[in-house]
């Protein structure tokens, strides 16, 4: 029932609105903070942002929003909640790709598929197209805060929830 539930198109379109309205809320009444930097975030402030990202097992609430809204809400600025989300995206990336390939180890170790190369070499492309982009997303984010993200996820979802109930 809970995968029927959660795998429902519905559902990922009203997780993208909701949480276009909860990063607004959360840019308009989160408390300013002093925590401006990774290094500075306190313990239990760590701790709470790590239990907000559960919420991303979700459809259509993703990994890094929900920990991002996680970190402003519980008092860190901006570009400090933006950059520790990508970090704490690092183990998850890890653990999920180590997973994969024990997953997968046979059809690798036989040579059918993919090799070992190609993994590697797709492995480095993504980290350094990954880089790029978080420094281009905290860029934005510094600029002109979470809003943009905010009114393309109640776009997307509208629109997405409007075609889904006029099929």
């Amino acid at each position: 029932y809970i995968e029927a539930l959660l795998g429902n198109a519905e559902v990922v379109a009203v997780a993208l609105i909701v949480g276009g309205f909860a990063i607004l809320a959360v840019e308009r009444f989160a408390p300013r903070s002093d925590i401006s930097g990774v290094a500075d975030i306190p313990l239990k402030t760590v701790i709470g942002i790590g239990f907000l990202q559960c919420l991303a097992m979700v459809p259509g609430v993703s990994r890094s929003g929900a920990t991002i809204l996680g970190a402003l809400a519980l008092g860190v600025e901006r570009r400090t909640a933006a950059e520790f989300s990508f970090f704490l995206a690092i183990p998850t990336m890890l653990g999920a790709s180590a997973l994969e390939l024990l997953k997968n180890r046979d059809a690798i170790a036989s040579g059918g598929g993919v090799g070992l190369g190609a993994i590697a070499i797709g492995a480095a492309v993504s980290f350094i197209v990954a880089l790029l982009v978080v420094k281009w997303f905290v860029g934005i984010v510094t600029k002109h805060g979470f809003v943009p993200f905010a009114l393309y996820r109640v776009v997307a979802g509208s629109a997405a929830l409007i075609w889904l109930l006029s099929k």
